[in-house]
């Protein structure tokens, strides 16, 4: 029977990253994975796919908003089969570089579906046919999540799930998106600038419920001249395929119905966990009410030989997330001390404009009793914003009053994932709010943002004038 020191059960964000810096470490590593190529949801079927997409919309955008300014294009002339080709090189190239990045680490790769028959051995069934049993000292679960699937809808070519809409077969006239979240959204957001009438619902009172009302507003507003509507406290109660689309029947929070039909309806209502194929009931390993695996702070579970990462052990479901878990899951693994405590995880909603936060959101700062002050700055008074035509966005920070630190920084505007890590620095290593005040930054930027807006803690920005108290 062959035997490794580390089994790696998925090859995600998570997986691939346990894998690798195992193998730097000098551990002898299996990889198994049923997927047809390394990277997971992430690379293969959500995060990479999305982003490429959005960006052939964020083209198609700004073409449209350069009219503003003097410059006329024509309408953009959609070329499907040519977009899909170009996504799916993209992450054909990713995936060929991880495979390469494996091999050089002589990481044994396997393709197939990994089952634990106890604490210390697996059985691997090949994708390609057969199976065997493989022994190990550790393993480490990295099996990620799959869409939720909503038993009233319709098994029908016309109903997708996230993976069906990144395939990209083609535009529908009309798209109805089941779900207010990130993933609706960002999808929702492509589909609209590419021609689709899209409607989002949501169950909610408020679509993107996670983050800040002040800057979620901000967006809102954007998706609400992008869509042909936004239902919120709206349920879908009764679905049914047609000759032309799917019959939705909506129900709002008065107990109100409507009927609207759609070309084409994207489920996006959440993800849950893959659990169900790993044999654990061979193990100690424990599982939340909701069906996550638990794990204490190194990600090891209650069989001290297993460990678990990522989007199996709960949310946030994000892929950076997944890739820290793994380093602090094998750092514990190789004999090393240190826990995965983060301050914060940056969320990013990568829509037009994005949205990001990190740390503590005002609501939650405040619900938890804290003394905090706010400090927002909007883009309408950066330089910057206004040389590019997007003034529509605010950067936020919040401090806490008695020790003077960042605990919370929220973005809103185009271009805010990339602002948010210098955020997410400010608040991981607890940075005063003074020293980001403090701290020069090039002019003219959207960076600059973050800058005034700590100098508004103190009374100070130079851009804006303050109310006297």
């Amino acid at each position: 029977m062959p035997s490794t020191q580390l089994l790696v059960i998925g090859a995600g964000p998570g997986g691939y990253t346990a894998a690798f810096h195992a193998a730097d470490l000098g551990l002898a590593v299996t990889l198994v994975d049923n997927g047809p190529a390394l990277g997971g949801v992430c690379l293969n079927r959500g995060c990479i796919p999305s982003k490429a997409l959005l960006h052939a919309a964020r083209i198609i955008n700004d073409a449209a908003a350069a009219e503003k300014i003097g410059l006329k294009f024509g309408p953009a002339e959609l070329d499907v089969a040519k977009l899909r080709t170009w996504k799916n090189a993209v992450t054909a190239k990713l995936t060929g570089g991880l495979a390469q990045l494996a091999q050089m680490r002589k990481i044994t790769v396997i393709r197939g579906q990994a089952r634990c028959l106890n604490a210390h051995t697996a059985r691997i069934t090949a994708s390609a046919g057969g199976s065997e049993h493989v022994s190990f000292e550790h393993a480490i679960i990295a099996t990620g999540s799959r869409p939720v699937a909503l038993p009233l809808m319709p098994a029908s070519a016309r109903v997708w799930d996230s993976t069906g809409a990144l395939d990209f077969p083609d535009v529908p006239a009309s798209l109805l998106v089941i779900g207010g979240g990130y993933i609706g959204l960002e999808l929702g957001s492509a589909y609209s600038a590419f021609g689709s009438e899209v409607s989002v619902v949501e169950a909610l009172p408020q679509i993107l419920a996670g983050a800040d009302k002040d800057l979620a507003d901000i967006l809102i507003r954007r998706l609400n001249q992008e869509f042909k509507a936004v239902m919120t406290a709206t349920r879908v109660v009764k679905a049914a395929e047609a000759a032309d689309g799917i019959e939705v029947t909506f129900q709002n929070d008065k107990g109100e119905e409507r009927q609207e039909r759609y070309a084409q309806v994207l489920v996006a209502a959440g993800r849950r966990p893959n659990v169900d194929e790993l044999g654990l009931e061979t193990t100690k390993v424990q599982l939340t009410e909701n069906g996550f695996i638990e794990v204490d702070s190194q990600r090891r579970t209650d069989e001290k030989t297993i460990y678990a990462i990522g989007d199996v052990t709960g949310n946030p479901m994000l892929a950076h997330k997944a890739s820290a878990e793994a380093k602090a899951a094998v750092e514990a693994i190789a004999g090393r001390e240190g826990d995965y405590a983060p301050r914060c995880i940056p969320s990013v909603i990568y829509t037009d404009p994005e949205l990001a936060w990190c740390g503590l959101t005002e609501q939650q700062a405040r619900t938890q009793g804290m003394n905090i002050a706010v400090s927002k700055f909007p883009w309408a008074a950066s330089g910057r914003a206004m040389a590019t035509g997007r003034t529509d966005g605010m950067t936020k920070l919040i401090a806490d009053t008695r020790t003077g630190r960042i605990i919370g920084v929220g973005i809103v505007g185009a271009g805010a994932g990339e602002l948010i890590a210098e955020g997410a620095v400010a608040v991981e290593t607890g940075l005063k709010a003074e020293d980001l005040a403090l701290t020069i930054h090039p002019h003219p930027t959207l960076s600059e943002t973050l800058m005034e807006a700590a100098q508004g803690l103190f009374g100070q920005p130079v851009h804006l004038i303050r109310p006297k108290k």
